[in-house]
């Protein structure tokens, strides 16, 4: 995405917040007098605009009355898991959800960063198929390929809101104001799935290969993209051999591949982003700065790397103090002070100033798609061998040691399970997927594994809280949030989630 089309769409995502209703629920889309306005949906330069004003809203409220979207993903896929602890400025609700201890009137819960993408994407799907009618010039292949790219992140943001909460409300068409604000209940987390697979599905059908530009193909929705997005969520369906063959399809296009492991990878991968490894990225630059380096640098830094990441998940060679997995210290950790460096650094030692803190959220990468094969392909059965050479070429890339190599049996699902959760852990860490990660291979066949949550437990809760932390995720249904308890007074169809009744 150019820097002038982002521009554009956080102007125009600036005029909605202005122009605002009366209407604060969280699926109100601003303003009444805004994008939904019939004269304004005349031309494809005009459909192009509202699009980039989706994009736009990823990076956050122009007005900064809410967090970034990426902070709400960050922490929901995170705060529950084993890979962060806390610092000084960590707030009381961050700290409950940590400890297994979130209740209805936890902020962390709240979800109108979703709701707001997803209602601009309502927006552009019942909008744009009328210009049609007005712009010769533009063609139902264009049209298409628009709308494929609101279908598919409306079914992202609907896939985080089914992982996060299970059963929420499903909302597919626009609302500008009070007169068409409609108070819905839950749908199930299965008919939210289906919806899900719809749109991407669609999106799938529609969705373009290229922009003709790095940062427009790393930062806007491909057909890449969408297989991606789908890999995921047959992965959580259980449907294995789905996920296997998305995968396949990004792999065997050749437009992908892992970024070198010498020594300007990190600078490349992470400093300035959209690399040959990357497949998706939340597009932040200086003219729209990330929270991250507020939340992991200052003196009241909220989070910081959990001691064990390098003492076991990454760990040390004490024979050879050179050998060193690339992803740990000065990848992914600060070791100095456990600082997450992932999203502060430019290279080994240098770090980012305030005004430079526009690292990429990343959503997709190569490397998670090698890595979904190898689950999908041991869930599949006969398939460990090709699963653990996946796994193989990721972590030469990283120069993992050899401690972390448990050579499992690549007959044995469950060892090998235990194998590809690890080089999750080592690979992505600290980018949002440590908690669904564990949460799928927990819950997969009817809570097979659910030690792999109880372990977890164990390194992310203090001792005195972790018998209560335990008992509660005995419960799969403390597996989910709550609904936030402003959503349940201002909207009488809802009922609270069971677990917090």
């Amino acid at each position: 995405m150019t820097k002038r089309k982002l521009i554009l769409g956080v102007v125009a995502l600036m005029v909605f917040s202005m122009l605002s209703t009366s209407c604060k629920k969280w699926l109100t889309l601003q303003p009444q007098d805004g994008i939904t306005r019939q004269e304004f949906w005349k031309t494809k330069e005009q459909i192009q605009s509202a699009v980039t004003g989706v994009y736009a809203s990823l990076l956050g409220d122009p007005n900064n009355r809410d967090k970034p979207l990426s902070e709400y993903l960050f922490l929901w896929g995170e705060l529950r898991a084993d890979m962060i602890t806390n610092g000084i400025g960590v707030t009381n609700d961050e700290l409950d959800v940590m400890y297994v201890n979130t209740l209805p009137t936890n902020s962390i819960t709240q979800w109108s960063a979703v709701y707001k993408t997803i209602n601009y994407c309502n927006t552009v799907i019942d909008f744009a198929p009328g210009v049609i009618e007005n712009d010769n010039t533009l063609t139902q292949t264009q049209l298409k390929a628009y709308l494929a790219e609101a279908r598919a992140l409306r079914g992202l943001m609907y896939f985080y809101l089914a992982r996060s909460f299970r059963d929420v409300p499903l909302k597919i068409k626009s609302t500008s104001s009070d007169v068409d604000l409609e108070l819905l209940p839950k749908s199930t987390g299965e008919k939210v799935m289906a919806q899900v697979l719809a749109d991407l599905k669609y999106a799938d059908s529609n969705a373009v290969f290229t922009y003709g530009n790095a940062a427009m193909d790393k930062g806007r929705i491909t057909k890449y993209t969408v297989k991606a997005m789908l890999a995921d969520v047959y992965l959580w369906q259980d449907q294995y051999q789905e996920a296997a063959d998305a995968c396949d399809f990004i792999i065997n296009s050749g437009q992908f591949g892992l970024v070198r492991g010498d020594d300007g990878w990190f600078n490349t991968l992470y400093y300035k982003g959209n690399s040959s490894e990357s497949i998706f990225e939340f597009q932040f630059d200086q003219q729209k700065l990330n929270s991250f380096y507020g939340m992991f640098t200052t003196s009241r830094a909220r989070f910081f790397a959990n001691p064990y990441v390098m003492e076991q998940v990454y760990t040390i060679d004490f024979v050879d103090d050179t050998k060193k997995d690339i992803r740990g210290e000065w990848g992914s950790v600060r070791t100095s002070d456990n600082a997450l460096w992932k999203y502060l650094g430019v290279n080994p030692g240098s770090i980012r100033s305030a005004d430079a803190s526009w690292a990429h959220w990343m959503v997709y990468r190569y490397a998670d798609i090698l890595l979904m094969k190898a689950e999908a392909l041991n869930q599949i059965g006969g398939r460990g061998t090709e699963a653990i050479q996946l796994i193989n070429t990721v972590r030469t890339r990283a120069a993992a040691l050899d401690a972390t190599n448990t050579n499992p049996d690549p007959t044995n699902k469950n060892d090998m399970t235990d194998y590809i959760l690890a080089e999750r852990a080592r690979e992505l860490s600290f980018e949002g997927k440590r908690w669904y990660d564990i949460l799928r291979n927990a819950k997969r066949n009817n809570y097979q594994r659910k030690d792999i949550l109880l372990n977890m437990v164990a390194r992310s809760v203090p001792g005195a809280r972790q018998q209560s932390a335990i008992n509660k995720y005995q419960n799969p249904d403390a597996h989910y949030f709550p609904i936030y308890f402003n959503e349940i007074l201002l909207d009488p169809n809802l009922v609270q989630n069971p677990f917090y009744k």
